[in-house]
């Protein structure tokens, strides 16, 4: 994978960075402990912080997606003043009020993976979710051989991710006459639910060839249902989760978006502490689309938790 390795000049700028100031502590938001991907996003933002010689606290709902503790969360670290701030917004409408607040501390904050619906902020770190939905989706229906009947599994209505992607998943399938949409449901990027929802759409539809996951964790509960009863479709979720690697190594799940919550980790604590010591940062930064499948899956086989962060600049390069 082009973002896992680091070289040795890149490495030398980090060290030296690291000495350019001390004790400056970034305080990480993410949105809850049970997704893989948030996971992610916090290895990386401690990998980039040891590198570059900060301190990370890391704030979570201890109910997933919970707006009033996140809420609570940011009046906590208002009062503590970090240095910087890398924040998922549980909402990104709710939420705005507390980047005003953040705001209003004089707390320079990045925004990262959701984008916020308002509030100032350092820069926008995140995935052209569309990009990413419409290539796994065009993935599926070329494995598919352009024909069949597909089930869309929808991650939390209103959320800025889940629209973007279910776009990209239905514009794919324009590119497809012959491929039909049987339905398209919310499971709210829960396993559980996904399984639930899976259960109940193959009692009403005899035929499913393929399923559209908006994420891993509803992909791998659309296999759950699909092998308790007995049948198969062809399978596509977005995160690049170990388990979803796991799976497509195994045969069954055919591909996942890759969304690199890890990366985004890392970037955003990089350009957190880069805007702290004055040097350049970008308003944005979009990471491009990729998929993983059979053809790619070793790059990603290295758990988050032992791959080294890329530099922005390494991210950045066309």
């Amino acid at each position: 994978m082009r973002y896992l390795a680091i070289g040795l000049t890149a490495a030398v700028m980090f060290a030296a960075g690291a000495g350019l100031a001390a004790n400056e502590t970034i305080a990480v938001f993410t949105k809850n402990l049970t997704n893989p991907y948030f996971q992610a996003v916090r290895v990386g933002a401690e990998a980039a912080a040891k590198t570059l010689g900060v301190k990370v606290d890391q704030y979570i709902p201890t109910k997933p997606d919970s707006i009033p503790e996140q809420l609570s969360q940011v009046e906590d670290v208002i009062v503590k003043k970090p240095d910087a701030i890398v924040f998922i917004p549980v909402d990104y409408k709710a939420l705005v009020p507390a980047v005003e607040k953040i705001n209003a501390a004089g707390i320079p904050v990045v925004n990262i993976t959701d984008r916020s619906a308002g509030g100032d902020f350092v820069s926008f770190v995140g995935a052209d979710d569309y990009g990413i939905g419409l290539a796994t989706a065009t993935d599926l229906l070329k494995a598919m051989g352009g024909k069949g009947n597909v089930i869309i599994l929808e991650g939390v209505k209103g959320a800025l991710s889940n629209t973007d992607r279910v776009r990209g998943f239905n514009d794919a399938l324009k590119e497809f006459p012959n491929v039909k949409l049987l339905a398209s449901q919310p499971a709210n990027y829960q396993r559980l639910q996904a399984l639930q929802v899976m259960e109940n759409l193959m009692q009403s539809f005899p035929t499913i060839d393929g399923v559209m996951a908006a994420n891993d964790p509803m992909a791998v509960g659309a296999i759950e249902a699909l092998e308790g009863a007995n049948r198969k479709a062809l399978v596509v979720g977005i995160n690049g989760s170990k388990e979803a690697v796991e799976l497509i190594k195994s045969g069954k799940l055919l591909a996942s978006g890759d969304f690199n919550g890890f990366i985004q980790g890392c970037i955003g604590v990089e350009i957190a502490v880069r805007n702290l010591r004055k040097q350049p940062t970008p308003r944005e930064l979009i990471l491009k689309p990729a998929v993983i499948d059979t053809t790619n899956f070793s790059s990603y086989e290295t758990p988050v938790e032992a791959r080294t962060c890329p530099t922005l600049d390494q991210v950045a390069s066309p």
